[in-house]
This record gives structure tokens, C-alpha cells and sequence, in this order.
């Protein structure tokens, strides 16, 4: 996908003792994201920059963000997550970006259990994610679901997802690749941030965990206490899709499913079992599989 569109900037001044660079996309989806924005302020244990996205924004979400004095970048058109994530990484201030959806409502202390993970790892060789609550169950045994506490902001329900969380529980999984999902800075900036190829964004994030596994990472773990209420209320429907299943195939020789699964071991409960690559005959056979989902 090319891309034509120029990408303008605003960045204030970096909040004294910020965490955590959060890196929001928003594509004219004014209504969550003043969710999503009041949420980290409500409920975040830690001060964090936040950095948005604006494609388009003839909603309103340009003047909201200014009048919030929030960081931003801003192109007239939707440029994908690829180039949004690459262009609000350049105004990061802090040793942590985290990526998060305009539709998801971060729980109390979501960020103290992120950041405790990443204080045990002692290293910056890690990718880890908070846990999403979903109110439909799609089969995503990395998620807690189906608890419905609304999909739009009219039906959204703060009060009881908030008494939920009091008692949810979740143990930590393998085959964080997903927002919301937090990396250092060195290893971004290591790996060269999200691969355009995959604009508007499908198999971006696949292909940014081969990236960091090719970087020498082998810590991919959901954090199980840091939940993030997601409203499943996606923007994809108004995209032409990328076919980012053949792109990964053809650049990494093996299909993402097998990725997720053998490698990362995507919802497997977290033990300390070290991440490898088997090359038995799954492996090869995987292999063959990509062959042919370059060819299609």
C-alpha cells in the first residue's frame, strides 16, 4: 500500500516522573476514545504520556485532543496502524511504548501490574500484554469471556465492570501480540517500529513479534492481572483489507497461525518453559503451508 498523505505533529511537554508511552490510532471514533482517555487518567496507578493518532478526524477529535492537551499526529486521511503507530513512535518521550485500541476502557491498576512484569524481567528483552475482557466470545482463549458490559458507550456499563474486576482472575498466558501490549523503546527503535508492507495493518502485528523473535526475545506473556475492558467495536469493516496472512508467509516462510501457536504457544497458561522453534515435522510441514499461501 503506498501512501501519500503527509503526517503532521503536536507534542507537549512530557508529564513530570510519565511511565509508559501509550500510542493510541483513532479514526472517527470520538465517543470511545473519550472513554478510553478517561479511563488511563482514572484508573492508571502511574502518569503516562499519551500520544493519539487523528485519521481524519472530522468528528471532533482534533479539537478534543487539543483542548485536552494531549500529543498527537494527524494525517487528512486513514493512513492504517502502521504508519500511525510509526508516526506517534516519533514523539515518544519515555523507555516504554504500549499500543492501545481507541476502544478499550484500561481497569484499575492495569499499568502497576504491567510495569511489575517488567521490573521481575530485569532486561529489555520482553513483549507483554494486559488481558482483554470481551463481551462476546470469539474462541480467543487469551481473553476473558463473554462478559458484556456494554459495546457502545450508550450500553456501557462502568460501574459493573468495575465490581467484576474486583474478583476476575486470570493467570498469565504465552503469545502477547496484541494491544494492549507494551515494548521498550530500544527494541522498538531495534526492529524499526511496525512494517509498513502490511499497511493498513492486518498481519502488522504477527509480523511485529517475528521482528523482536528475530531480535532475540523469547518473553511473550499476557499479564493476567492487567485487564482491559475491550469493546470489540472495530473499524475494520470500513477498510480494504490487506491480505497480511500471504505477506507474513512470504517474508517469514512459515503462516502466522503456526507462529502463534507452536512458537509462542498463543493462550497457553505461562509456565517457564523457554520459548523455541522445533524444527520436527510440524515444522516442515508449516513450511510447505506458507509455500502455498504465497502461491494463492
Amino acid at each position: 500500500m503506498s501512501f501519500n498523505h503527509p503526517i503532521s505533529s503536536c507534542s507537549k511537554a512530557l508529564i513530570s516522573e510519565a511511565k509508559f508511552s501509550i500510542l493510541i490510532p483513532s479514526w472517527n471514533n470520538l465517543e470511545l476514545l473519550k472513554i478510553c482517555i478517561s479511563s488511563i487518567k482514572k484508573n492508571s496507578s502511574f502518569k503516562h504520556q499519551i500520544i493519539i493518532h487523528i485519521n481524519q478526524g472530522t468528528d471532533g477529535t482534533l479539537e478534543w485532543v487539543k483542548n485536552n492537551d494531549l500529543d498527537y499526529t494527524l494525517s487528512s486521511e486513514n493512513v492504517g496502524v502502521c504508519y500511525a503507530m510509526n508516526a506517534m513512535a516519533k514523539l515518544v518521550k519515555t523507555d516504554y511504548i504500549l499500543y492501545l485500541n481507541d476502544d478499550m476502557y484500561v481497569c484499575p491498576k492495569w499499568d502497576f501490574y504491567l510495569f511489575e512484569a517488567i521490573e521481575k524481567q530485569k532486561d529489555d528483552y520482553f513483549y507483554f500484554s494486559g488481558t482483554m475482557i470481551e463481551p462476546t466470545f470469539t474462541g480467543n482463549k487469551c481473553v476473558l469471556a463473554p462478559h458484556n458490559f456494554g459495546v457502545t458507550t450508550d450500553t456501557f456499563n462502568e460501574n459493573e465492570l468495575l465490581n467484576f474486576v474486583k474478583s476476575a482472575s486470570k493467570s498469565d498466558w504465552f503469545g502477547a501480540s496484541w494491544p494492549p501490549s507494551i515494548v521498550h523503546k530500544n527494541l522498538w527503535d531495534k526492529v524499526g517500529g511496525y512494517s509498513v508492507e502490511y499497511s493498513p495493518g492486518f498481519g502488522s502485528d504477527p509480523d511485529f513479534s517475528m521482528k523482536l523473535w528475530q531480535a532475540g526475545v523469547r518473553n511473550f506473556k499476557g499479564i493476567g492481572k492487567s485487564l482491559v475492558y475491550h469493546f470489540q467495536s472495530k473499524s475494520t469493516g470500513r477498510v480494504t483489507k490487506n491480505n497480511g496472512r500471504k505477506t507474513f508467509a512470504v517474508k517469514w516462510g512459515i503462516p502466522s497461525s503456526y507462529f502463534y501457536k507452536n512458537i509462542l504457544k498463543l493462550g497457553v497458561q505461562h509456565n517457564e518453559t523457554k520459548l523455541t522453534i522445533n524444527k520436527n515435522a510440524a515444522y516442515w510441514t508449516a513450511r510447505l503451508k506458507a509455500k502455498w499461501i504465497a502461491l494463492k
